[in-house]
Parts: structure tokens; C-alpha cells; sequence
């Protein structure tokens, strides 16, 4: 059985983006590119109509490209235990309570029990000294935290 990735909103912006002119973000931008050609298939990615929505939003040749990319892949529901689940990260400061769309990302791939949440979101989302607090609070709330990883992490050395 193939482990479960949910693909956050940034990793299939990074995937059809135009190259950066900022070298750290060119690189993360090809580093995912080459993740979602090569390294994809060896898991079960899923995405979400929350992530679906917010990849709609911007320019409009970008967001039909982040949308086409989207359309492939299963869709989970933002269900009333991952909103349940994202105020209790917000209101505990696990995620910052400014980060609602953060958290309900996070909330989405745990409830879910997805083993691995895809991002380069690392202010909010895959940032170490945020981490145990995010794990605590989802364990609180009776959730097995998933792991949070940037696509680097996926790829075989």
C-alpha cells in the first residue's frame, strides 16, 4: 500500500509557476517540478476543495493551470472535523490565529490520516519550532498528527 501525500496549495503553485528570478525559490520551484514528474506516483496524492479554491484565485492563466494540475487528483472534503480541528490549531497558537487557511490545511490532512502534507508554506505550516504544537494539539484532539514536509523530503537520494 502507497503511502498518502495531500498537496497543499503551494507545491502546485510552484509546479506550473513562471521561474522565479530569486534563486532559493527558482530552485524549490524546480525541486518540485521534478518531485511531481518523477516522484509523485509512488504515493497516493489527494488535494482538497479548500486548496482547489484558493488555487483558482490570481491571475487566470496561472490559476487554470494550478486547477488543471488540481483536477487529477481525488478531492478531500473540508468536513466539520477539520474545521472542528483547525479552530482548536488556531485558538491554541498552534498555527497563527491569521492563518485560517493554513490551519484548515493541516486539519484537512490529519483528519484524513494522511501520512504526509506537502508544502513550502514554512511560516506557517512547515515550520520546525511550530511543529510540536502542531502534533500535541492533534493528538490532544485525539488525531494522529501527520508528518509535514516540504517535497525535498519525498525524493529519493
Amino acid at each position: 500500500m502507497k503511502a498518502t501525500v495531500y498537496v497543499e496549495t503551494t507545491v502546485v503553485s510552484y509546479v506550473t509557476a513562471r521561474p522565479s528570478r530569486d534563486l532559493v525559490i527558482a530552485g524549490r520551484q524546480q525541486l518540485t517540478r521534478d518531485w511531481w514528474a518523477t516522484c509523485r506516483d509512488r504515493f497516493e496524492v489527494y488535494s482538497s476543495e479548500h486548496a482547489t479554491g484558493e488555487a483558482a484565485e490570481g491571475d487566470p492563466e496561472f490559476a487554470a493551470a494550478r486547477l488543471r494540475e488540481l483536477a487529477a487528483l481525488p478531492q478531500l472534503k473540508t468536513s466539520n472535523e477539520a474545521i472542528t480541528l483547525a479552530r482548536r490549531l488556531l485558538e491554541t497558537g498552534a498555527v497563527p490565529a491569521h492563518a485560517e487557511e493554513d490551519a484548515l490545511h493541516v486539519a484537512i490532512a490529519v483528519v484524513n490520516g494522511i501520512d504526509y502534507l506537502v508544502t513550502w508554506n514554512m511560516r506557517h505550516i512547515a515550520n520546525a519550532t511550530m511543529r510540536h504544537r502542531i502534533d500535541d494539539c492533534c493528538r490532544t484532539a485525539g488525531y494522529d498528527p501527520t508528518v509535514i514536509c516540504t517535497p525535498a523530503a519525498l525524493m529519493e537520494g
